[in-house]
């Protein structure tokens, strides 16, 4: 029994150990239930009895300072690994901090806000409602006939469970008029989408829409409000001009202009609520009578703060958005 190379074999491949792990698969090849002391441990009981004594010694010996010697080889290791990590992770503590730059809203979600806290103090409620709407909601209620462009494939998102994206915020004043009694103020801003995509459009954008029902409704009170909230919205005063316009839900229905810069800017679009979208709803038309107005919160952003492409608006640079 060889106890001496064995002694010289195990702390040589101690010292050899670079790392925690390579060390402990040293340990176990000498002190492991399979290791080499183990095995030589295993085999006493063949010696002669005088032997057997003496070499049972030398092995716990040797068993006792392999294990002092695998610890301190572990400590040392230790030790080495968190100098390194410390080199190598040292933070000089004397450079300037970094700032990190505050968010800010989007202007869209300002534009938004805005418009929704002018109306809020006119005492007009926000309404809201799911973006997945049915024909009915989206077409029917509000006096679109099956044939009419707007439910063109290639203006609409139709989904496959024969449901689609909402192309505005309209079903929203619906859904209100359905569930509240009159008399109503609301607003009704959130994302609608329409298959178009330009400098000036968007697949995905968001409306604002209002709606007042009530009794003695007219449309001289609608010009009157619209004129104030762009007064409001702008800073200043702004001249406006109604032009008639069409849109199934509204009659007499009109599109507004502002006079911006050198000629006349379409807004958005208004109109006394159609008697058939009343009477869907549930509304007596011979008591109440209301008014609805819708724009694009987008297009109002950028004439606000004079921004000459809408994609800005969806492609996060923080470049641009730190501005607003």
């Amino acid at each position: 029994m060889d106890i001496t190379s064995i002694r010289k074999k195990a702390i040589d491949a101690v010292a050899s150990s670079s790392d925690l792990q390579g060390l402990e698969i040293v340990y176990k090849s000498f002190l492991g239930k399979s290791g080499e002391l183990n095995i030589l441990l295993k085999t006493l009981g063949s010696l002669p009895a005088d032997e057997r004594r003496e070499a049972g010694q030398s092995l716990n010996l040797l068993k006792k300072e392999i294990e002092v010697i695998c610890s301190k080889k572990q400590i040392e290791l230790v030790n080495s690994d968190a100098e390194n990590k410390l080199q190598n992770e040292r933070i000089d503590v004397t450079l300037p901090g970094v700032k990190k730059e505050k968010g800010r809203l989007h202007p869209v979600t300002q534009t938004i806000h805005s418009i929704s806290d002018f109306f809020g103090s006119l005492g007009f409620e926000v309404a809201d409602g799911p973006e997945v709407e049915t024909d009915y909601y989206n077409f029917e209620a509000l006096n679109v006939p099956a044939d009419h462009p707007a439910k063109d494939m290639h203006d609409t998102f139709y989904l496959g469970n024969g449901s689609l994206l909402r192309t505005h915020t309209s079903p929203v004043q619906i859904r209100t008029m359905e569930q509240q009694e009159p008399p109503l103020r609301i607003i009704c801003p959130g994302r609608v989408y329409r298959k178009d995509s330009d400098l000036t459009h968007t697949p995905m954008f968001h409306q604002i829409e209002g709606l007042v029902l009530e009794e003695g409704a007219s449309f001289a009170q609608l010009k009157g409000l619209l004129n104030d909230f762009l007064t409001d919205f702008f800073g200043q005063e702004v001249e406006l001009r109604f032009r008639p316009s069409y849109f199934p839900f509204t009659e007499p229905s009109a599109e507004v202009d502002i006079r911006w810069k050198k000629g006349w800017l379409e807004i958005l679009g208004c109109g006394m609520v159609h008697p058939n979208v009343l009477e869907m709803a549930g509304i007596d038309t011979k008591k109440y009578s209301g008014f609805a107005f819708g724009l694009g919160a987008e297009r109002m952003a950028m004439l606000k703060y004079d921004i000459p492409d809408l994609r800005a608006f969806f492609e996060n640079d923080h470049r641009f958005l730190k501005q607003f």
